[in-house]
Order: C-alpha cells, then structure tokens, then sequence
C-alpha cells in the first residue's frame, strides 16, 4: 500500500538521520516549523481472489487408475484436504497467500505475515506432527521458513527458518531424491550452479547441508520438480531454455550426482509464463504438469510413463487462472517488489494501474484526492519494506519521504531517483541517485522502507542519460539491473551484480530508437513470468508494452492502450 501522512510533519529528534558521504552533505534534524501536509497516496484495499476451478479430470481418474495399479510412486507435495491428491498454493495479486483444492473452487488464505511469500516451495510431510504436509517460504529479504501441518482452513506455524537465501534465483523440490520417503530441495544460484538439500525429517532443523550438483543452470528460465516422471521411482527434474524447448532430467537415486543427462522432450513451451508440477492426478505413478498460458488458461501435461509428456488438455476456460502471482512450485523465477504503474494527471491527482499477469495492465483506480499532488515530485519505487507492494516517494523541498516515513534532508543535490529493488543483495530494497555532475550513488535500505544507510559512490558519467529505470530482473539471474536511455533513443542494460561495491556490470546496448517514447516506465512484471517488462508512451499518448522474453532481450512491441497523454507524470 502506498501511503504519505498527511498528518506527519517534520519530525525533530525521531527522525532518521541520513549521511550522503564524507565532506559531503548531512543529512541535519528536520525543521520545528510545520510544512504544509504531504499529499496522500494509498491504493484501495484488497479484496479475496475470486478462484476458478479446474476442468481436467482428477479424482475420478485417479481412483480408477489407483485400484488397478496400486498406490501412485510419486509423492504428494501439497495435499492439504487428504484426498491424496496435490492441491494449490499460489500468491495472488493482491499479495495474499491461498489454497485451492482447484476441482471444488473453494478458497482459503494459508497464512500472511508482514513478509510477502516471494516463493512457495510445497515438500509433502516431513515429519510433522500430523500426516499433514509441510510448506516451505522465501520472503523477499532472503528469509526461507517452514511451515508444518498445512491444511485447507487452518493456519500453519512455522517451526523453523533460516536467512541468507536471497543468494538462489530459484529453488523447488523435486520430490524424494535419496529414496527416504521424504521430499528434498534443490536451489539455483544466481550464477546458476545447483545445489541440493536433502530433507531430515527434522521440522526444527529441515535441511542438510548444501551439495553441490553442478553449473550451467542459468541456461532456463523454468526449473520445475516433477517427482517420478519415468516410472523408476526416482525424483525428476524438468528445464525449460529461453527458446521454449524443454528438458528432462531423470533422476539417478545418486545424491552425488543426482541427475542424468538432459533430454529434450518438447518445443514451444515459451507461450507459457509459469510452468508448474501437477503431482500424480490420475493415480498412473507418474509425476505430470501444469502450465499456464499469459491468457490466464491452464494446460495439463499427463506423463507418458518414460520420461516425456503426452499433448496438452485444457484445464480451465480461457483467463480464469489470471491474476495468480506466483504459483507454488512453479519453475519461474519469482517476483515481488513492483507490480503497476502510477499515473499523475495535468491537475495533480494520482492514479494507479495495476499489473494483470496477463500482459495487461487493469482499470484504473484514483489513488489521491483530486489535485493533491500538483507539483509534487513522485517517486515510484520498488519495495522498500518487506510487504512486496511498490512504494512511493516525494522530494519537498529537498526533503525526502518514503510511505510517509521522513527519511532526510539534503536530496536536492540530485536530478534522479530511482528505486530498482535489492541493488547490493541483502534482500533489502535499495535507492539510486545520481547527482548533477552525473555521479550515480548507492543507499542502502533498510527493509523498513524507515531509513537508508550512508550513500556509496558507484561511478562517474552517468550525466549522458535522460532517463534511468529499473523494477527487478532484466538479465535472466534475479538480481535486480537498471536500464539507461540516452537523449539519442539508445537503450543500456546495467546487469546487476549483487555486490554493494560494484552493483553493476558494464553496460549492454540493448537498441536504438527508445526516443520515441517521452514517457518510459518500469512497471515490474505485467504477464506473470517472473521477468521485468517494460512500457513506453508515445507523444500521441498511446501505450506499448515491450515483454522480456530472454537475458537482454524484449518481444517486439505491442500497443496495449491508447488516451495516456492525459499524463504529465508516470513511473
């Protein structure tokens, strides 16, 4: 939620003290005198996600194939009603954590904490204290937390967690890998080699220590555990490249080298933004998939029982999937911290547009009072705090606030601000400034969105762009980049590195002719794969979308709306 008090002034002794450099400016205790009130800005609540059902065939299927083959060898990893058969998890986009058994179109919110489920990592029963299963969390600082004794209306308690694993771009769990009857894990690097966690049985305690599989796994975009998929009772891992070929990797029962050679086993799997485990449906002993599509329908997969899939089945009338975040256990690199676009019109009201998953963006919504921020200066950041909602802020007077909170004085030495999200790899939202002699700074969040550390010189020169944007990963790693536009129209992506130090590679010339459009804006992810997208708006107002379909590249453009010039501001 955005929101500036208009009932905060400038804060004395409480406020936070903010230090630009040595021989630089200080940030000083704010003025006694009362300013004027800061202009508000808070998205509507959010209501329940409207969940559709599932119209592949499940129990019935599964009950016949059941008697006649016996039990399934593949391991449920999200059966929260006890029917045996795997359920959802997902967060949607109202920034909500539910479950869904799919075929009852029932819905429930599993649990929510100030940290947003960035991720979710369903492994089965590990040994709780009921036959229950257990889900695993990754918040967006980097916080995984295991949740035991899931269920469709109860909440869950954690019983463990650890920090630190902002380090993975992915993690899931292929199912039971050593042969112990539980489910281990499996987590990518941002440099994409693989590791792998065998599980305990231990709730207090998980996981073992990490082994390392192997490098070269950044080549995929989708990394998705399938559970047996070839009949031979051992977990399999499925990979999707950037070219819409996926792999299989049948599993070995070796945990020094968990996993065989890659097979391909299909192409055009690129229409999908999030691919998904589907368990054992039909009750055959073979792990399947589900996949949906930026239209928002979801697909089926059955096993064929030797390692490949048979064709695809509609699962769902067109878009009723749409608007799911994140799926649990889908192979997508997840993210959290921008999620729309702020509009600010020629007299100063603001508006929201929210992100769809479907490539779109939604109906507008008035954000503040009628002309409550004519000339204002509106910042759009991406979280700053651990809700995973984006942020906004705003320069008075050389004053800087963020979400209401006063963060210092002083900020009127810089031309450009920029929130791109976690810059130094803490897992803590982070702000750019670049300066009129065209240094480029570094200020480390606080994950509070209350207060940011001493500023960090990055480097000279970046005085040659007129417009610096940034809302999560561009590069295909997880980190997050920044992009650049020169007066000329010529596009530059800035890879993130995840070092505080030098946040970021040399630039890479994505394109020439990105003048075209006055207004430029990262509004995060806009069709739910994962990937950071971006927007431009012409001079005649009209709106197109570029989509981020591979490490440094984008999908031709597509116009997605019209009317636009209305707007004097959007970020």
């Amino acid at each position: 939620m955005f929101f500036l008090n208009s009932r905060r002034g400038r804060r004395v002794a409480a406020c936070t003290a903010l230090a630009l450099s040595a021989g630089m400016l200080l940030a000083s205790p704010a003025s006694a005198a009362d300013p004027a009130p800061l202009p508000v800005a808070e998205k509507a609540d959010d209501s329940a996600f409207p969940l559709p059902k599932l119209t592949i065939p499940r129990s019935e299927a599964r009950a016949g194939a059941a008697s006649a083959e016996g039990a399934t060898s593949v391991l449920p990893l999200s059966d929260f009603n006890g029917d045996g058969i795997d359920d959802f998890v997902f967060r949607a986009v109202d920034g909500k954590t539910y479950t869904s058994t799919g075929q009852e179109g029932s819905e429930f919110e599993l649990y929510r904490t100030d940290q947003v489920a960035k991720d979710i990592i369903p492994i089965g029963n590990q040994g709780g204290y009921s036959t229950e299963p257990e889900v695993l969390v990754l918040s967006e600082n980097g916080t995984l937390t295991l949740y035991v004794d899931a269920t469709m209306t109860g909440t869950p308690y954690e019983t463990w967690h650890g920090g630190g694993w902002q380090i993975y771009n992915k993690i899931v769990s292929p199912g039971d890998v050593n042969g112990d009857g539980r489910a281990d894990v499996v987590a990518r690097d941002t440099n994409g080699t693989l590791f792998l966690y065998l599980a305990t049985g231990n709730t207090s305690a998980p996981l073992g220590a990490r082994k390392l599989i192997g490098g070269g796994w950044n080549d995929f975009d989708q990394l998705v555990g399938i559970g047996d998929n070839n009949g031979d009772g051992r977990a399999d891992l499925v990979a999707r490249d950037t070219n819409g070929t996926l792999w299989f990797y049948a599993g070995t029962g070796n945990t020094s080298a968990p996993f065989a050679g890659k097979k391909a086993i299909g192409n055009g799997w690129n229409i999908y933004n999030q691919i998904m485990t589907a368990g054992d449906n039909d009750g055959d002993g073979d792990g399947e998939l589900l996949a949906r599509n930026t239209a928002g329908t979801l697909f089926w997969y059955d096993a064929n029982g030797n390692g490949t899939l048979a064709g695809p089945v509609q699962g769902s009338p067109v878009g009723d999937w749409a608007g799911i975040a994140q799926f649990g256990g889908a192979g997508n690199i997840p993210y959290t911290g921008k999620e729309g676009v702020v509009a600010r019109d020629k007299a100063g009201t603001l508006f929201w547009y929210g992100n769809k998953t479907t490539g779109q963006l939604g109906a507008r919504s008035q954000l503040s009072d009628t002309g409550n921020w004519l000339g204002a200066t509106v910042l759009h950041l991406s979280s700053m705090d651990a809700d995973g909602s984006s942020d906004i802020g705003q320069l008075l007077d050389g004053e800087l606030y963020v979400n209401g909170n006063y963060i210092g004085m002083g900020w009127g030495i810089y031309n450009h601000l920029v929130g791109p999200g976690d810059v130094s790899g803490d897992g803590k939202g982070d702000l750019l400034a670049r300066d009129r002699n065209g240094s480029l700074y570094l200020y480390r969040g606080n994950g509070q969105g209350t207060g940011l550390a001493s500023r960090t010189k990055i480097s000279a020169g970046w005085g040659g762009f007129d417009r610096l944007v940034g809302a999560g990963d561009y590069s295909g790693d997880g980190r997050a980049d920044l992009l650049a536009r020169t007066p000329g129209g010529v596009l530059y992506l800035y890879a993130g590195t995840g070092v505080a130090a030098t946040p970021f590679k040399a630039g890479l010339r994505l394109g020439a002719g990105w003048n075209a459009y006055p207004k430029l804006v990262a509004p995060g992810d806009v069709n739910g794969d994962g990937k950071a997208d971006l927007l431009g708006v012409t001079s005649g107002g009209d709106l197109y979308r570029y989509l981020n379909t591979a490490p440094g590249k984008f999908a031709p453009r597509a116009k997605i709306g019209y009317g636009f010039g209305i707007y004097n501001h959007m970020s």
